[in-house]
């Protein structure tokens, strides 16, 4: 006993220490400020903003929170979460003795390993507790959960990125479809418009003051402008569609709110600082976690060189009666290591090395990809600016070109080709100028998404700490 115990307490005693290399944040050079950005660094991010605030539309608003309710990717993402949780329970489980019970009845004659009384039938009762409790001296078992932890906590951040991802595709197919939406109009528009003209140039034939081909011309631009249409509303029923999947729902129509010119822009976009992305992103943040999990592998893998301390016990009781019983103890201590096993533990110790260095380049190329990522909407976002004001002037001018061009026709000053030259250019602009709006829009939802979004990081309560860095 004495023995037993001097054994369990030296193992006990040098439990504090953990082979393996503590894990510390791989250091990633980031610029003092985004690319693109045209003023100083500012702390401020629209990322800071929750969603609703940043899409201000209580439709969308309404879309959004549907989506986040019932979509089945986020769904299918929070059921990970609770498996990787419970994975994570597992290995720590380890920490603790593993106590079980066995129980065995046995009837029979001369059947020396069941314990029966020998020449006559006998009934033998058997009932015992084991318990084994491995002495965590090397730190496997810790670096063994802290892996697992990690593991769920990079579940977290991918149910985080998910969430993300949905808001900002809902947001990204809404603006579509009102784009859509106002496209059908000029395209309705556009049609009523040919249709005036084809009208004008048939009376002007029927009366002579015209000919056949002024006539066929403009009919051919009506049949043009009639065919966008049902190619226009298919492109709705499609968008539709892809927003009642994001919802979570079977295909049905979709409420409507502001119009393309109504929806909220924000006046300035900060973009904050380049390094915050680190500690924002859920991509990068799951990323680091997976960096996390891999540093701990390798503790574990180290641990397997050495021995292993278990503690076992046993406290049990038979009978072969079922009147008298007799009792039965033991406690005691192992030692296991390896000796030669063909080289399989420095195998698996080297790839978990490599599995982490693989996961460390991926977690600074999700880094570079984020900065990429942010400087490029931000650029797209500035030059939108520019290209929707031309894009609004060229439209006023060719509106007023074509009532010019109808006036001067009338009046006999100039051919039907002026008529539909000005006509056939003004309708791609209203086209292009509408998708101006659209893209300025989605500009917004790119840099919210690719700042790293803005609202409350679900970080279980009642955890330890994400990552030791030193």
């Amino acid at each position: 006993m004495k023995r037993i115990l001097l054994f369990a307490v030296t193992a006990i005693f040098v439990t504090g220490c953990a082979v393996g290399p503590d894990y510390k944040r791989p250091v990633v050079k980031t610029p003092e400020q985004h690319r693109g950005v045209l003023t100083a660094a500012d702390k401020k991010s629209l990322a800071d903003l929750p969603w609703w605030e940043v899409f201000k539309d209580p439709t969308l608003k309404d879309l959004i929170d549907e989506s986040l309710r019932n979509n089945l990717d986020l769904k299918v993402a929070t059921a990970r979460v609770e498996q990787m949780r419970e994975l994570a329970r597992i290995k720590r489980g380890d920490y603790y003795p593993q106590i079980n019970y066995s129980a065995v009845d046995n009837y029979g004659k001369n059947v020396a390993s069941y314990g029966l009384p020998n020449g006559k039938n006998s009934n033998m009762v058997m009932g015992d507790v084991q318990m084994q409790w491995e002495l965590d001296v090397w730190g496997r078992v810790r670096r063994a959960s802290e892996s697992a932890r990690a593991q769920y906590f990079a579940s977290i951040e991918a149910r985080r990125d998910i969430t993300l991802i949905l808001i900002t595709e809902v947001a990204k197919a809404y603006f579509e479809l009102r784009e859509l939406d106002n496209e059908l109009e000029i395209a309705k528009r556009t049609t009523e418009s040919f249709q005036g003209t084809y009208n004008m140039f048939t009376r002007r034939y029927k009366g002579g003051d015209a000919s056949l081909l002024e006539s066929s011309r403009a009919g051919a631009s009506l049949a043009q402008a009639a065919a966008d249409i049902p190619d226009i509303e298919a492109q709705i029923f499609d968008k539709e569609n892809q927003i009642n999947l994001l919802l979570g729902r079977v295909p049905a129509p979709i409420p409507r709110g502001q119009v393309l010119t109504e929806q909220y822009l924000i006046p300035e976009t900060p973009a904050g600082l380049p390094s915050a992305l680190l500690e924002r992103r859920p991509d990068i943040r799951q990323s680091e976690q997976l960096l996390v999990s891999a540093n701990a592998d390798i503790g574990v893998a180290k641990a397997n060189f050495f021995p292993q301390f278990s503690l076992t016990g046993l406290l049990g009781t038979s009978s072969p009666d079922l009147k008298t019983y007799s009792k039965s103890w033991a406690l005691g201590g192992s030692v296991t290591g390896p000796i030669f096993n063909g080289g399989k533990v420095i195998a698996n110790y080297e790839a978990t090395k490599q599995a982490y260095e693989q996961i460390k380049a991926e977690y600074e190329k999700t880094v570079l990809n984020a900065l990429m990522e942010v400087a490029n909407a931000l650029t797209l976002q500035q030059k939108l600016v520019e290209e929707n004001l031309q894009q609004a002037k060229a439209v006023e001018f060719l509106r007023k070109a074509t009532k010019l061009a109808n006036d001067r026709y009338i009046k006999g000053l100039s051919s039907y080709t002026e008529v539909l030259d000005a006509q056939q250019q003004l309708f791609p602009a209203e086209y292009d100028l509408s998708r101006t709006e659209r893209d300025r829009l989605l500009a917004v939802v790119q840099i919210f998404k690719a700042l790293g979004g803005g609202w409350e990081n679900p970080v279980p309560q009642n955890t330890e700490p994400v990552v030791n860095k030193k």
